[in-house]
C-alpha cells in the first residue's frame, strides 16, 4: 500500500489510511494485545519478538509498554491509577457532552496512549528501546523508500483507526459502566473479523489464555 500510494493524491492517501490503513492498523494493535497474553507462540522470547513484528506497519512503538500495562487490566480491573483503562475523572467532568464525547473519540488514541504515562509511570525496560529501535528504524525504511505518504498512511492509520472509526468502537463497549455491577462486556457483531475476536470480551476476562480465534467456544 505504501508503494501503491506513493505517487498518489493526497486525497486518496487520506481515504485509504482511514478504511484501509485505519482498519488494519488497529488488527495489528489487536494482535499485539493477543500476543501480550503469550497466545502467538509458547516461547515467551518468540512472543516478544512478534510483538514488535506486528507493531512495525503501526509506525508507532507501542507493543512492550502495552503488555506491561495490559496485565495489570486484568488483574486489578477497574482500580483507578493501577487499571489505566479507566478514564480519568477531568475526561468524564471535560467531555461530558455530545460534542465533547465525540471529541473524546477522536483524540481516544492519545489518551489510550498517554494517560498510563500520567497515573502510574514506569521506567522503560530493555524491550521498550528495542521495540522502539525496531520501529522507527522501518518508519525510517518507509520514508527512504516511498516518501512522507508512507508515513501518514501507516502512523495516521493507527492514530485514525483507533479513534472515530467503527473497529475502534471495542474500546467503548468492553469495559464502561452502562450497567452497575457489570463493568465487562461482549461483542459479537462482523468487527470480530478483523480484531481477533477482541469482542468477546466477557470470555476474555474470564479465561484470558485461551486465543481469540477459540473465544466462540467459549461462549
Amino acid at each position: 500500500m505504501c508503494w501503491l500510494l506513493s505517487s498518489s493524491p493526497w486525497w486518496l492517501v487520506w481515504l485509504c489510511t482511514y478504511a484501509i490503513s485505519g482498519t488494519f492498523n488497529h488488527m495489528m494493535m489487536m494482535a499485539v494485545h493477543e500476543i501480550s497474553h503469550n497466545l502467538a507462540s509458547k516461547s515467551g522470547l518468540v512472543n516478544r519478538i512478534l510483538a514488535i513484528v506486528a507493531n512495525m506497519p503501526m509506525g508507532i512503538p507501542a507493543a512492550a509498554s502495552f503488555r506491561r500495562y495490559h496485565l495489570e487490566h486484568h488483574k486489578y480491573q477497574g482500580e483507578h491509577i493501577v487499571d489505566v483503562d479507566v478514564p480519568l475523572r477531568a475526561e468524564a467532568i471535560l467531555f461530558n457532552s455530545l460534542p465533547g464525547k465525540v471529541l473524546w473519540c477522536i483524540l481516544q488514541p492519545l489518551f489510550y496512549s498517554l494517560r498510563p504515562f500520567a497515573v502510574n509511570p514506569k521506567p522503560p525496560g530493555r524491550w521498550e528501546f528495542i521495540t522502539a529501535a525496531v520501529v522507527f528504524s522501518f518508519d525510517a525504511w518507509l520514508y527512504y523508500m516511498f516518501g512522507l505518504r508512507a508515513i501518514v498512511y501507516t502512523v495516521m492509520g493507527s492514530l485514525l483507526g483507533m479513534g472515530l472509526h467503527p473497529v475502534a468502537g471495542h474500546f467503548i463497549a468492553e469495559h464502561y459502566v452502562f450497567r452497575p455491577g457489570q463493568e465487562t462486556y461482549s461483542y459479537y457483531g462482523l468487527l470480530n473479523l478483523v480484531t481477533f475476536n477482541v469482542g468477546y470480551h466477557n470470555e476474555h476476562h474470564d479465561f484470558a489464555n485461551i486465543p481469540g480465534s477459540r473465544l466462540p467456544q467459549v461462549k
